[in-house]
This record gives structure tokens, C-alpha cells and sequence, in this order.
């Protein structure tokens, strides 16, 4: 077990949306419950008299409620979700319409755009109005190849307000990786800014962005947002028109198209890394499962101000701007997180009164590295949680937390995917943080791991799976009419259980987990399998090292442990940094995990939305071919691992 690192006070205990949402269970359903276990333990036992709650509790908007909470819950997949029940997604992130801010939107270098509630429904009812006027439809296809701003945002909420499905990609895609995902879902109408800004630099969108469009004949108007340049030339585009000519002049009362649960919300995409991408239709479930891991994991109020470092091509943007639902003010950023100066986005934090901050596991290891410490350089008072996903969070970065941001705060380190939309594990407000433990495994979501032979075991590593399905399944992919590609993606290893493809640990002291790295990308030197992320958390906390990879490289009928390091500039990779991060390794984890192999590299890869490319490595140290590198946002790091001298010794 972990050290005990936070525990909230019983006063703050009891201001939490959960301890009020354990009084609301109680009294619904005559139970005594009084901590989290024995909630969760209910909630994966009884699912729909939990989701019940949930959705009352959370405040689902809906014209017509369901009939039932779920029809065929023992079929993964197949479970069908609120039938009955008519609603809009939109309605659900409108229903405030006052002066308190809604969005804070700050680009690199750029003054804060601030929007209220009431001016938010003004512009996406313009926006609605105008995409009707196109004839756009329910399940016809609006998409954005936009930066993190606030017109993103009123985009997506004018198209899904009129039963449109939504789907976006981030500006750094490249021209292949925005084909491979908008090409194959046949959009009507694209959302694109003329730039972005990055690290000090200006880009240009609408040169690619002519390229792709010449590919989607199905596009009928291409709406420009104007962001690096006042008025930029768009006569090159087909059916191109300026975001404020596009408005319709008139703010009328929004006429929501109420649809059933199951109509398509959001498509978002598999990584891509190993094929062409995976495109998920989500519905409505994407929502109710966000306003439980809002509400109740993360607590947020009308009252808070959350941000998240995320783009529009990771679902993470889905789930912060899910925010809205809740009447709190979501606080946009897009640029780097490290421009003009390391500790930029904690300016932000302090200037703009942010209560939840959320960001990568990476970006706090990075911040350590640099030397940032927020909470002796900002005033932080309004700061209760700092949320951290991506990959597993290092207990030194937990520790680094707790001394250099806020001691009196709750971590939570999440863990979910973009195929659901949401976190299988997260953080409990009403419940201690142990470093290196992600705080619980969600509500209504029934997790377990699962030994080599399907048995659910504990304080031990295996295979993370969900027995019982969850309304932010995917509803179906894109082009699979027989839904073999659903049913290949996560069913074949169990049936009738959903295989995430983690690898990781259920503590049955403290009920939290631990999340080891991809299974898939698991090394079994000697048949023993080994999480990389227990290395990760060993060489990235040694000063020389800038970051690192690891991989299993088949050699001798074995699999042998290769670690690639990238270090500081002017730190040579001697045999004595060789021996210290050997040792290093050794004395924290096991022998097995010492790498037989340890080579500097200038870059590591990472998919755009930041986590690291082991398997394409894999593939390349073997000599088989990458399938697609534009889903990588470096992908020419790949070319350095290509015929590596010491790979053959």
C-alpha cells in the first residue's frame, strides 16, 4: 500500500456533491450507506436504480423521460440505455442563460475572450439557425479542424442542437491524418480557423485545409474563423464563408431537436497508430457518464472555474466542455503549455481563479524537471483539485504535487479511453490519496482485473476489463454493419467483457488502482510480464533524463528490454549514467525490469494527444512497416530508431 499523502477534512467531506449524493441514495432506496466502498459496491450491483439516481441527481434535461433505465443489461454489447427518453445534447449545456461567465478562452499570447451563458446561447442559436438554413439535418455530419477556443465549442453545440453529429480533429493534424478520419465519416460542413499558435510560432490551417476538402466531395460550406489574421484570403476555399458572416443576424429561441438516447452524439477516433482509425459513435450515455465523473468524482459546482489541457482531437475536450451542463466556467487554452515562460499556465491559474486543474502526467514531470513551483510563486487559495491523465503518474510527481503546488488539494490521477468517453478510474472527493494510486474505480462502472485465466484477482497485476456494460459504450463504429470491428476492438479475449488493453492493479486495502501501461505493450522478458510504466517511474525521475521509451526487442528466442533515453543537452550517455540508471532500476523494481540494452535518442514519439508511441517502435526496431504516421505529432522521431547499430549486438 502506498503512503496516505491527503486526506479532506470531515468539514470539506461534507460539502461535496458525493457525501450529498450518498444522503439522496439513502433516502431514495432505504439504504445506510457511508462511504464510497460500500456506494460502489452498489452501484456495479444494482446499475439501474444507480443510474437512476445518477440521472436525477446530475439534472438530465430531457422532454421525455425513459421508460426504463436499461433493456438487455446483460448482453456487452448490446445493453440499450433509456429507451424511451427523448433529448438533446445541446439543451443539456444550455440550460443556464445568465451573466455569469461561461467561457474563458486565452491563445498563446493573445488577451482573454470571455463569454457569458446568456451570450453563449446567442451565438449557437445563430449558428443553429444558419446550419438549418443549409438543410443540415439529425445525423448529418458537421466537423472542426479548429485550435481550443470558444467557436469550437459553438459549433459543436449549434450542430448537435439540431440532432447533428459532431466530430473534430486538432490543427497540428496532418493533411493524411485529418483524411483518414473526416474522409471516411463524409461530413457536410467544416468549422476550421485560418491558424493557430505554438511555441512562440504561427501556422497555417487553410493551406491544408484546401487539400482536404478537394478530397470530401460531400462538403458543402466551409465556415473560417479568423484567429491569427484579421481577414484572411479564403477565396481559394469552395463555398467558404467568414464565422461572423455565417451567423444569421437575428438571436431567436432555439428549437432543440429531441431525439432518442441512442442517436449519434459524437464520433471520435482510435489513435490510428497500427491502421487506418477506428471512428466510435457516441450518444447521449457520453453526457450523463460525464455529469457523474463532473459532479460527483471531480465535485464541480456552478461556482468553479475548470480547466483542462487538452485539443480538440482528445476526448478530453469532450469531457471538460460536458462542464457547461453544470453551469461552471470552463476555461480554454491553446498554444504551449511552457510558452512564453514554464509556469504560464499557473499566471493563469492564480489571475483567473481556476478550482480544477487538469493536465497530463507528462506535463507535471516536465514541470518538476524545470523547476516550477506554482504554490511558492502564485497565490493558489481557489485551487481544490489538480487532475492528471494520459499515462500513469509517477509517485514523485504525486509527491511534487503535494510540495510544490498545494498541500491541501485532491489529486486524482484518472484513467478511462476515448472508446468510452470517459474514466474507468478517477478520484473521490469523500476519500484519502495514496501516492501512486489512482483514488477508486468509477461508479457504475463494474472493473475489475483479471488473471491469464479470465479470474478477477487483487494486489496483483493482470488485464483491466468492465463485466457489465455503461451508457457511454460506443453505440456503434462507423462502416460495421455487422459490428465486427466493435466486437473485435474489445470482446474477442472475454466474452461478453469489455478488454481495455491496460494492464494494471486493484488494491483491496485502499480500493484504488494502479495502471502499469498498455497491455498490448507489456514486456515479457523470460515470460515475465512487466508494466513499462514501472520504468517509466524510475529513469524519468533521474535529472540527466529528459524523457524515455521502452520496448521489447525479440532477440535469442527471448524478449530482451531496450530503453531509449532523451537527455539534457550537454549530458553525454556514459557507462557510469548507463550503471546509475541500471541501478537505479534495480533497486526499485526487480532485476527483470533492468534494460539489457540503453541507447540515446534525440526524440521520442507521441500521438498527437501526448502519450508515447512504444508499439510503432516496436515495429520499426523490427523492420516492419508504420502503417500511420500522421497520427503521430512527431512523427519524423521515428526515422532515428531505424537501423540502429546497437540493436544488433
Amino acid at each position: 500500500m502506498g503512503k496516505m499523502i491527503w486526506k479532506p477534512s470531515e468539514e470539506r467531506v461534507r460539502q461535496t456533491n458525493m457525501y450529498r449524493f450518498i444522503q439522496a441514495v439513502n433516502e431514495r432506496y432505504g439504504k445506510d450507506f457511508r462511504d464510497y466502498s460500500t456506494l460502489y459496491e452498489w452501484s456495479v450491483e444494482e446499475i439501474p436504480d444507480f443510474w437512476a439516481a445518477v440521472w436525477d441527481f446530475v439534472g438530465m434535461k430531457a422532454e421525455r423521460s425513459y421508460n426504463t433505465v436499461v433493456e438487455d443489461l446483460d448482453k456487452m454489447p448490446g445493453a440499450r440505455w433509456f429507451p424511451g427518453a427523448r433529448i438533446n445534447f445541446a439543451e443539456n449545456l444550455l440550460r443556464f442563460r445568465d451573466d455569469q461567465l461561461a467561457i474563458v478562452f486565452i491563445g498563446e499570447g493573445r488577451e482573454p475572450v470571455r463569454t457569458t451563458y446568456r451570450q453563449l446561447y446567442e451565438k449557437v442559436s445563430r449558428v443553429a439557425k444558419s446550419l438549418r438554413a443549409l438543410g443540415i439535418k439529425p445525423k448529418d455530419r458537421v466537423v472542426g479542424f479548429m485550435p481550443n477556443m470558444t467557436e469550437t465549442i459553438i459549433a459543436m453545440l449549434a450542430a448537435t442542437s439540431i440532432g447533428a453529429t459532431w466530430s473534430s480533429c486538432s490543427p497540428d493534424f496532418g493533411i493524411k491524418g485529418v483524411m483518414d478520419r473526416f474522409g471516411q465519416i463524409e461530413p457536410k460542413v467544416l468549422f476550421t480557423a485560418d491558424g493557430y499558435f505554438y511555441n512562440g510560432k504561427r501556422f497555417d490551417s487553410l493551406d491544408r485545409i484546401s487539400n482536404v476538402v478537394k478530397q470530401i466531395p460531400s462538403l458543402e460550406k466551409i465556415v473560417v474563423v479568423p484567429y491569427t489574421r484579421e481577414k484572411p484570403d479564403i477565396s481559394f476555399l469552395p463555398n467558404a464563408e467568414y464565422f461572423e458572416d455565417f451567423l444569421a443576424p437575428e438571436v431567436e429561441e432555439m428549437s432543440f431537436e429531441h431525439l432518442a438516447f441512442d442517436h449519434p452524439v459524437y464520433i471520435m477516433y482510435s489513435s490510428g497508430t497500427t491502421g487506418l482509425p477506428k471512428c466510435m459513435i457516441q450518444g447521449p450515455g457520453v453526457l450523463i457518464n460525464h455529469k457523474k465523473e463532473l459532479v460527483l468524482h471531480t465535485d464541480l459546482k456552478r461556482e468553479d472555474t475548470i480547466f483542462y489541457f487538452t485539443t480538440c482531437g482528445w476526448m478530453m475536450w469532450n469531457w471538460l466542455t460536458s462542464s457547461l451542463s453544470v453551469g461552471a466556467t470552463i476555461l480554454l487554452y491553446d498554444g504551449s503549455p511552457f510558452y512564453p515562460r514554464p509556469n504560464i499556465l499557473w499566471e493563469l491559474a492564480e489571475r483567473e481563479g481556476i478550482t480544477v486543474f487538469g493536465t497530463s502526467a507528462k506535463y507535471l514531470a516536465a514541470l518538476e524537471k524545470e523547476g516550477v513551483k506554482p504554490g511558492k510563486e502564485f497565490h493558489l487559495e481557489k485551487l481544490k483539485a489538480v487532475l492528471s491523465t494520459g499515462s500513469p503518474l509517477s509517485v514523485e510527481s504525486f509527491e511534487y504535487v503535494y510540495r510544490d503546488i498545494k498541500e491541501d488539494l485532491q489529486l486524482s490521477s484518472i484513467s478511462g479511453g476515448t472508446d468510452l468517453n470517459g474514466c474507468f478510474a478517477l478520484g473521490n472527493p469523500i476519500g484519502p490519496v495514496y501516492e501512486g494510486e489512482l483514488q477508486c474505480r468509477g461508479l457504475g462502472m463494474a472493473v475489475q482485473v483479471f488473471d491469464e485465466m479470465g479470474r478477477p484477482i487483487f494486489d496483483k497485476k493482470g488485464e483491466l476489463v468492465c463485466t457489465k456494460p455503461f451508457p457511454s459504450m460506443p453505440l456503434y463504429f462507423w462502416n460495421d454493419p455487422n459490428g465486427e470491428k466493435y466486437h473485435n476492438a474489445y470482446f474477442t479475449v472475454y466474452p461478453n467483457v469489455w478488454h481495455h488493453g491496460d494492464y494494471a492493479e486493484i488494491k483491496r486495502e485502499t480500493g484504488g488502482m494502479i495502471i502499469y501501461g498498455r497491455s498490448d505493450a507489456t514486456l515479457n522478458p523470460g515470460g515475465v510480464r512487466i508494466g513499462t510504466a514501472e520504468i517509466y517511474r524510475q529513469v524519468e525521475t533521474m535529472d540527466e533524463v529528459l524523457d524515455s521509451l521502452v520496448v521489447g526487442q525479440n532477440w535469442d528466442n527471448d524478449v530482451r528490454v531496450i530503453l531509449f533515453v532523451k537527455l539534457r543537452e550537454g549530458i553525454d550517455l556514459t557507462e557510469e549514467l548507463k550503471n546509475k540508471i541500471k541501478r537505479t532500476i534495480r533497486e526499485n523494481t526487480t532485476p527483470r525490469h533492468v534494460p539489457a540494452k540503453i541507447i540515446a535518442i534525440a526524440d521520442i514519439p507521441y500521438t498527437i494527444s501526448g502519450k508515447k508511441v512504444e508499439l510503432a517502435v516496436k515495429r520499426v526496431i523490427h523492420g516492419e512497416p508504420v502503417v500511420n504516421r500522421d497520427a503521430l505529432a512527431n512523427p519524423e522521431s521515428l526515422d532515428l530508431f531505424k537501423d540502429l547499430k546497437e540493436l544488433q549486438e
